[in-house]
């Protein structure tokens, strides 16, 4: 089992920034990816990001976000994060980290980001 604790959302203004951390533990050594999606009210759930955990740490964003978030990893903390910069109210949605091994997957949580003035 793979357990995931998402943190960093909250409530923030247009424009601004936050930070999302997803730090995973216990059966973690056969994990290939790992990543955030995102789910609006009434909305299905989206991917944001990706990043594979291996050498080279390929990445992969939504349409949406490229060139605003930025995903990344810290393998010596277990550790991967999501920088969200120039956020948008369509940004808003529960976040959730998912992990993947080649025959199942993850997911925590979740975190609420909301952006509103």
């Amino acid at each position: 089992q793979v357990q995931l604790v998402e943190s960093g959302g909250g409530l923030v203004q247009p424009g601004g920034s936050l930070r999302l951390s997803c730090a995973a533990s216990g059966s973690i050594f056969s994990i290939v990816a790992m990543g955030w999606y995102r789910q609006a009210p009434g909305k299905q759930r989206e991917l944001v990001a990706t990043i594979i955990i291996s050498n080279g740490g390929t990445t992969n964003y939504a349409d949406s976000v490229k060139g605003r978030f930025t995903i990344s990893r810290d393998n010596a903390k277990n550790t991967v994060y999501l920088q969200m910069n120039s956020l948008k109210p369509e940004d808003t949605a529960a976040y959730y980290c998912n992990a993947r091994r080649l025959s199942a997957e993850y997911w925590g949580q979740g975190t609420q980001v909301t952006v509103s003035s």
